[in-house]
């Protein structure tokens, strides 16, 4: 998503679309669709409009990322679900929304940031940091131990790294998603290897088996339809643009003109006419 490319045949530089074609059909972007690492997500959000200026606004660059936190409307709440039906969200989508991969990772396990948030773009693509390669590290006591778990301020990625990166400093909602990521790590270790359930590791975290199980299957095991829950677009609600098509062709940056809409060097006086049955504003100005 917003990766530049030069279009040799435009003469401009160019942007990801988001395959928005394929979105409104119900598909994954190809780049997703397409990732061996099964490492994207994508998943609708319900947020208050009304708030982003205020969440934007806020004075400390720490609190940008607990801002838009907020700005972002729980679809499990039945007023919440009251309101978008009224305000002509689909019962589709807010279905879609309360299945949502992004609304997990982002708000109910709180493992996944905005890039760069102190911008104060409040951005809609949100990363879960990295876990450093620790298990011969810690077999070798390269890495400290803490209650059981690695210690997150002795990994290979420094803390403070990803917290410049994700939440404009702020190292404890990181060292947070880091810890529950190798708590993960260590409760299914002892289930699938040793026979036994520790809730003790979750409960260290602030979390349950069941919700751990939960992170294991969507940010693991990853299944298709749990990394991707995209709802089609409603087409009822659209404006007909039926008539548009066929006044208006692929250009690049003319526009609906009738000139030429092959890149040159030079770009040829466009002609226009009136529409058929229209008269010009000033006749004599035309004739001069």
């Amino acid at each position: 998503y917003k990766k530049i490319y030069y279009n040799w045949q435009s003469g401009k530089s160019e942007k990801c679309t988001f395959c928005y074609p394929r979105i409104e059909s119900g598909n994954p972007t190809v780049c997703s669709e397409t990732c061996v690492g099964r490492i994207r997500y994508l998943g609708v959000m319900l947020y208050d409009a009304d708030a982003i200026e205020t969440a934007a606004s806020v004075e400390s660059e720490q609190d940008l990322y607990h801002a838009q936190l907020g700005v972002f409307l729980d679809p499990h709440d039945p007023v919440v679900q009251e309101m978008a039906l009224a305000d002509g969200v689909p019962q589709d989508w807010i279905e879609a929304a309360k299945r949502s991969p992004v609304w997990k990772m982002a708000m109910d396990w709180k493992v996944a940031f905005p890039l760069h948030p102190e911008y104060r773009t409040l951005p809609m693509v949100w990363y879960v940091p990295p876990l450093s390669p620790i298990q011969s590290a810690a077999a070798a006591g390269q890495i400290g131990i803490d209650a059981g778990l690695p210690d997150v301020r002795s990994l290979r990625i420094p803390l403070r790294y990803l917290a410049n990166m994700l939440t404009a400093g702020d190292e404890a909602p990181v060292a947070l998603a880091l810890e529950r990521m190798l708590a993960m790590r260590g409760y299914m270790r002892a289930k699938s290897v040793e026979g036994r359930i520790d809730e003790s590791i979750a409960t260290r975290v602030g979390l349950s088996g069941a919700v751990i199980e939960e992170m294991y299957r969507i940010m693991a095991i990853a299944n298709y339809e749990d990394r991707f829950v995209i709802p089609t677009t409603r087409r009822e609600t659209h404006e007909d643009v039926y008539a548009l098509r066929g006044n208006c062709g692929f250009s690049f940056g003319n526009g609906c003109s009738g000139g030429s809409s092959k890149a040159e060097l030079f770009t040829p006086v466009k002609l226009f006419s009136p529409a058929q049955g229209s008269q010009p504003h000033n006749p004599g100005e035309v004739q001069k």
